[in-house]
């Protein structure tokens, strides 16, 4: 297959989150994997991604808008959006809340990702097929008390996702989301969490499996529907959290 045929798969916010399991499963498809994060409008940044990560293609925009003019510029398409929107778990008390900080949680989890599904959903359209995946989370599918900021940023994520496929499946576009939790990633799980046996005793215990997931096995949920494997199913959020959701 020329590189002119491959499917485009974009993923943003690829140092975060489930980023980096994505980046080096999608590796391995026969796909064109591009890549974005804030920190690649610095030319140093950029050069050390790609040494890490030979095979992938970087962005150098880092908005919705300009993103989606580099993608029509350099590919002509995009076929699968992974939408990989990271931001801090604030734990906060319902009366101690700051709504600016919510403000930021719906900014980062929830506007950001609607702007980038606009613009880019537009040359899915013209296509008539197209995939997009949200990673989100699985914590407003069953609440944590004190969270409410993050999950329910998170929740306005995963309620797009019914509507917009609903809206986009005339085209022959998929929208589902994935949700982790407990899930092991550079975010929310660093190592000196990992490292604390009492914190993490205490979380096992919530977990029907009994451990932590990797974000490995998110990143095969994830190349599940990039690679355009399950089509049929839209409009759907997926938990993957080792039977807590």
């Amino acid at each position: 297959m020329s590189e002119s045929e491959k499917a485009v798969a974009l993923i943003t916010h690829v140092k975060h989150f489930i980023g980096p399991a994505a980046v080096n499963r999608l590796l391995r498809e026969e796909m064109t994997v591009v890549c974005h994060d804030r920190t690649f409008s610095d030319a140093g940044a950029r050069a050390a991604f790609q040494s890490e990560q030979p095979g992938a293609a970087i962005l150098t925009a880092t908005e919705p808008a300009e993103i989606a003019a580099e993608l029509a510029d350099r590919f002509g398409r995009l076929d699968a959006l992974i939408s990989n929107d990271p931001y801090p778990a604030i734990r906060a008390p319902i009366d101690e809340a700051d709504p600016e900080d919510f403000r930021r949680a719906l900014e980062a989890l929830a506007v950001w990702p609607f702007a980038l599904i606009a613009k880019t959903s537009a040359m899915m359209k013209r296509r008539r097929s197209g995939r997009i995946l949200m990673l989100t989370s699985a914590a407003p599918l069953t609440g944590i008390p004190n969270y409410s900021i993050y999950a329910a940023a998170r929740g306005t994520a995963n309620a797009m996702v019914p509507t917009l496929a609903r809206e986009l499946a005339r085209w022959g576009i998929s929208v589902n989301a994935v949700a982790p939790n407990y899930i092991k990633n550079p975010d929310y799980f660093p190592p000196e969490l990992l490292a604390n046996q009492e914190a993490m005793a205490k979380m096992l215990k919530n977990i029907p499996l009994g451990r932590l997931g990797e974000s490995e096995e998110v990143a095969e949920l994830v190349a599940l529907f990039a690679g355009g494997r399950c089509d049929f199913v839209t409009g759907r959020v997926i938990p993957i959290a080792g039977g807590w959701a």
